[in-house]
């Protein structure tokens, strides 16, 4: 496996930095990573590293995280980070699947409801509404949130927060404009997006769809911490199935 770097621009002249795996297979996902995340934090590379034995990845910065150019922008802008991103997927494989989590998997439902640039979707953990999010300070997760982000954890984090008011499209409102497979995939354990966002996803959701609950499951890309093996299983299996 080969790991190259580069950039692409977006449509609105931001910067985007991205990682390409490369293993010679003849299928990519595109990895979208959540809020406070980047390329470079280490459960995402971990799972970029496990999914690239059976499918070449890309992963990238939204804007606002990691090395990528602005301010983040809550949804409200960052699907043309990752048009620009699938851009570049399109080009050099036939087939695509997307990968998002938690606000990541947000905009890859936005982002999927309006471009036809992805073959299939998996959402981590990915919320209904950004305004209904269930994050409550004081309910933290110690060994997830405290603990780790104190060691490894630390490593590949941080945002640089742009307005939060702008507009931003519902994935709960869009969601039934989507024409590809879609799988939900939720810990029953999530403190910071409770399991009923993607539920009701699901439930509105038209296309080939399927959802899974990973028991004491965490919230994301946590999922890579205790729940890895039964994760990677499920997304090899989805897009073996669908793509």
């Amino acid at each position: 496996m080969e790991k190259k770097s580069g950039t692409v621009q977006t449509e609105d002249s931001h910067k985007i930095f991205y990682d390409h795996y490369h293993g010679g297979h003849s299928k990519i996902a595109v990895i979208a990573h959540g809020f406070f995340n980047s390329k470079d934090s280490e459960l995402i590379k971990k799972a970029a590293l496990e999914l690239s034995c059976f499918i070449d990845v890309i992963t990238f910065d939204f804007r606002g995280h990691g090395k990528s150019e602005g301010l983040f922008h809550w949804t409200s802008k960052e699907y043309l980070d990752l048009e620009a991103v699938l851009r570049i997927a399109n080009a050099n494989y036939q087939t695509t699947g997307l990968i998002g989590f938690s606000l990541g998997a947000a905009t890859s439902i936005i982002t999927v409801a309006r471009v036809n640039k992805v073959d299939s979707l998996i959402a981590v953990s990915g919320p209904t509404e950004f305004e209904k999010i269930d994050y409550k300070f004081w309910n933290l997760d110690v060994e997830n949130d405290i603990f780790y982000n104190l060691g490894d954890g630390r490593k590949g984090k941080g945002v640089r927060p742009g307005p939060f008011w702008l507009k931003k499209d519902k994935p709960i409102n869009v969601v039934k404009d989507i024409k590809i497979p879609v799988l939900y995939i939720h810990g029953e354990d999530d403190w910071v997006i409770l399991p009923w966002h993607s539920e009701r996803l699901y439930e509105n959701t038209i296309s080939k769809k399927h959802i899974i609950k990973i028991s004491g499951g965490s919230h994301a890309e946590y999922l890579m911490r205790f729940n890895a093996d039964e994760f990677i299983e499920a997304i090899r299996s989805w897009f073996k199935e669908t793509l």
